[in-house]
């Protein structure tokens, strides 16, 4: 059954990440920063329309789930559906027209409620698509690792690229609001590209997936998923994972210009670059220990060692740009591991689901962690400006006091691990082992065939 999953279509569907991945990036690092320098935003109101853009992200991650898994519904071709739309909607985002400002804002918070929610109808059927690609435990870890591989790349583009070809286009004679709309169309062919090489090297493959016999209410099956035992512990784990993630992401711009006194923009490509290798580094390692033992124990192995990584530096400090590249190759083990792992034990869960339910709904289960992943990062920013509020911190000053520069480090070097060392607790208490997975399948493909089974040893994951 799994002689259609060929490595070249597993590469083709694993390359469909850069589509989100370009994207993504692109809209979190510069969007608020084109509402403001180019569009001429109020900073506040340009935050205001980041916010809403990104609740009603959050939203609709469990509608599209939901939809995703109801009866008929290909999720091949809902991704095909969203790339072009998606696409389109990311370069308006970033194109300034001639209006006043209050018809500007209203511009912006559609497009941007638009563009999440296409985004939100690609991604969701893209992540839950790998769980019916393959049910084999170690080909899902494979898929999962070469497509973070990929991401390490994605994740530099979206990232690196648009500067840089503002810059390009400017050098042309273009303005600099033409520019950055430009630079948004090649982010967004590169999405559509890649987006329709994912689907084309799907389209032909026999999918593991269950016919429902009926559609069901939206709220009955997120009620019955919360109910199963290991998504607790799933769910507790990617929460805490994220809101380090963005605590350490949104404190590097204020770590580099007030802690180690250097120029923001210089020492942020070196960091994003230390990051980009740290992935290309650990993702293949993540990937190789997942498979010879399990996800589990790769990711309480490795994410530990990123916590007291980056813990040391509490002690040792970073006022160099040697220091920083250190500490930041810690936080990209963590960034590997996550990315590598993190679906793939959301399929697990739709294996249970499947045990205990009888119904596997893959979109719905995918879609419940990226509901969290948004509220673990509003959590971390929220957090962020706590501590910079409580340490003295002043946005118009050029120089921070020290409390205010101690408050700064220690938000990577001591918050971060600590929450990274929370999320780690929740693994070790997650029960799903690749063993107690594959007594799992046996016991379910018994289940199917009418056939008795046993669930001894398999307590805690029913």
């Amino acid at each position: 059954m799994h002689s259609t999953l060929t490595k070249r279509r597993t590469l083709g569907y694993a390359s469909g990440i850069v589509s989100e991945s370009v994207l993504y990036n692109m809209f979190y690092t510069y969007f608020l920063i084109f509402l403001t320098d180019i569009a001429g935003i109020n900073p506040a109101i340009a935050g205001t329309i980041s916010m809403i853009s990104i609740i009603v992200d959050g939203i609709t991650d469990p509608v599209i789930g939901h939809l995703a898994d109801r009866k008929g519904k290909d999720k091949r071709r809902l991704m095909k559906s969203a790339v072009i739309p998606m696409s389109i909607l990311f370069v308006f985002a970033f194109a300034k027209f001639n209006l006043s400002h209050n018809a500007l804002v209203i511009y912006f918070i559609a497009i941007a409620v638009l563009f999440w929610v296409a985004y939100t109808v690609y991604t969701i059927p893209y992540y839950a698509l790998c769980a019916e690609l393959t049910s084999d435990y170690d080909e899902r870890t494979k898929i999962r690792g070469t497509s973070s591989f990929i991401n390490a790349f994605a994740i530099f583009i979206g990232s690196a690229a648009p500067v840089i070809l503002v810059g390009v286009f400017e050098g042309v004679n273009f303005t600099t609001s033409t520019s950055w709309s430009l630079s948004a169309a090649v982010v967004a062919a590169i999405a559509i590209m890649f987006g329709y090489i994912a689907y084309i090297s799907t389209r032909h493959i026999k999918l593991h997936r269950p016919q429902s016999e009926e559609n069901e209410n939206i709220f009955k099956t997120y009620i019955q998923l919360i109910r199963i035992k290991p998504f607790k512990y799933l769910l507790a784990f990617v929460v805490l994972y994220m809101i380090q993630c963005s605590l350490a992401q949104a404190d590097l711009m204020y770590l580099i210009q007030y802690r180690m006194n250097a120029d923001p923009d210089v020492y942020m490509s070196i960091a994003l670059g230390a990051i980009v290798v740290g992935m290309i580094i650990f993702v293949p390692i993540t990937t190789k220990l997942a498979t010879i033992k399990d996800r589990k124990f790769a990711v309480i192995c490795l994410l530990s060692i990123a916590t007291l990584g980056m813990f040391a530096f509490r002690f040792i400090g970073i006022t160099s740009v040697y220091s920083l590249v250190a500490m930041l190759l810690f936080y990209a083990i963590g960034l590997a591991v996550f990315w590598t792992t993190f679906y793939s034990f959301t399929y697990d869960i739709a294996e249970i689901d499947e045990m205990v339910n009888s119904k596997k709904r893959v979109g719905a289960i995918t879609s419940l962690p990226q509901l969290l992943q948004k509220f673990g990062a509003a959590i971390g920013m929220q957090t962020l400006g706590l501590v910079l509020s409580y340490s003295g911190y002043n946005a118009n000053a050029a120089v921070q006091s020290e409390s205010a520069v101690m408050g700064i480090e220690s938000v990577i070097t001591t918050f971060c691990p600590i929450v990274m060392g929370l999320a780690v607790l929740f693994m070790a208490l997650y029960p799903v082992t690749k063993k107690k997975y594959k007594k799992l399948q046996s016991a379910l493909a018994n289940k199917k065939a009418k056939k008795e089974y046993d669930i001894e040893g398999l307590d805690r994951l029913l």
